[in-house]
């Protein structure tokens, strides 16, 4: 199966710590995107039990991964990883189908998606 999304190590180090520290340890990482956000879309991470019907199922460093189908296209070639700086860490994402992006960096839209935009 190809390959969606991508998450570094430093991601997966993360997410994996973040899994423990709320007894996840056995849940999948839902990677999707929604509507909203200044662009029109903003991503979405957080933990499931439960495969959906059309779901995409993804294993990167031992995460479980799963993906819907609507949000698919707009995340593939996607790279999801972690930096840390002076002040605090955090997830970037790098979506090479993102075409416009708000100052915040959790907004985009697609070439083929321009999704619901919100005020900032």
């Amino acid at each position: 199966m190809e390959q969606i999304i991508t998450i570094t190590d430093a991601a997966a180090l993360q997410i994996k710590d973040m899994m423990k520290q709320n007894e996840e340890e056995n849940a999948f990482l839902r990677v999707a995107i929604k509507g909203g956000g200044c662009s029109g879309l903003s991503y979405g991470m957080g933990f499931a039990h439960e495969v959906e019907p059309g779901d995409s199922e993804l294993e990167q460093h031992g995460i479980k991964i799963l993906i819907d189908k609507t949000s698919a296209p707009a995340l593939k070639g996607t790279v999801i990883d972690y930096k840390q700086s002076m002040m605090g860490g955090g997830f970037t994402i790098d979506n090479p189908n993102a075409i416009a992006s708000c100052g915040c960096g959790s907004s985009f839209r697609t070439a083929t998606e321009s999704g619901t935009p919100e005020e900032c």
